[in-house]
């Protein structure tokens, strides 16, 4: 006879459709809720953002060492932004997770939105809010919030593939949303974008445990099914981040991530991507 846990483990050897998961009771599933309703009596967006702001106080307390020169969190900075990206669409339980590595320079950096192109954050998204600085900033990485014009080469390809799939964002929404294992970017006295895996390990492990500790929170929250890693990287941590947590039953997989310093994507990254969204069996989940 199989334990709990051994069905549970079972049930998502394949990633369930959109139909199978209207059939369980989600709220049930997440230790935020009780009886159907959210157990602190916040919706889930406030909730979310608490979270976000308990791992920011954390981040704070860390430490970097050369390369390391400057750090900046728009969770902080671009709160406004931020906020009103979350608010208007984490504010529901999700099945799918799709998750990157941490904030670029020109999208979440300037703007606080995952993959956050410009154009895309506010034309696409409907993004709206003022942007602040953060405490000390690189004179060639200056942050000008919505007004920035320079492209975000991920982010345009990210955002342009669900517009696409999805046309409007609350089709893309209904079940999915979109963040990042870490908030903080970290850049060399030049300017040059510093990613969390190449840190000191002394440095890198303290980083991702608080980060990882969060992510744990946001699935439970959301009580994610599926997590996506956009890149090879984020499936990685997350399985490191579930299993430390002791968390069953979720299904993580990757696609490619949409950067041109990779150039496979610089191939035809959406046809790539699409294929492997309908190999995964999660373009179900973009049709209106």
């Amino acid at each position: 006879m199989e334990s709990p846990s051994e069905a549970k483990k079972k049930k998502y050897d394949r990633i369930p459709t959109p139909a199978e998961d209207q059939d369980e009771s989600s709220p049930s599933n997440s230790p935020y809720f009780q009886n159907g309703n959210l157990s602190t009596e916040k919706c889930i967006s406030e909730t979310f953002l608490e979270i976000m702001e308990t791992m920011s106080e954390k981040l704070a307390k860390l430490e970097f060492v050369d390369p390391v020169q400057y750090i900046y969190n728009p969770v902080e900075y671009a709160k406004e932004t931020h906020g009103c990206y979350v608010k208007k669409y984490c504010n529901s339980q999700k099945k799918v997770l799709f998750l990157g590595m941490n904030p670029g320079p020109f999208g979440m950096a300037q703007n606080g939105v995952p993959f956050g192109e410009t154009n895309f954050v506010k034309d696409w998204l409907g993004i709206v809010g003022n942007v602040g600085k953060p405490p000390v900033e690189h004179p060639s990485r200056q942050i000008v919030g919505l007004k920035c014009i320079r492209k975000e080469v991920s982010g345009s390809r990210f955002w342009g593939l669900r517009k696409n799939l999805c046309g409007t964002p609350d089709v893309f929404f209904k079940h999915s949303f979109v963040y990042n294992i870490c908030p903080l970017v970290f850049m060399s006295s030049t300017g040059k974008n510093i990613t969390p895996p190449t840190l000191l390990a002394k440095y890198r492990k303290p980083l991702l445990k608080v980060c990882d500790e969060a992510l744990c929170e946001i699935i439970r929250l959301l009580d994610v099914k599926i997590v996506v890693g956009v890149g090879k990287f984020a499936e990685k941590q997350t399985k490191v981040a579930l299993d430390n947590a002791g968390i069953e039953g979720i299904k993580v997989v990757s696609i490619l991530h949409p950067s041109p310093a990779n150039p496979e994507t610089n191939r035809g990254w959406e046809r790539i991507v699409t294929k492997q969204l309908e190999e995964l069996d999660l373009i179900e989940y973009f049709k209106n």
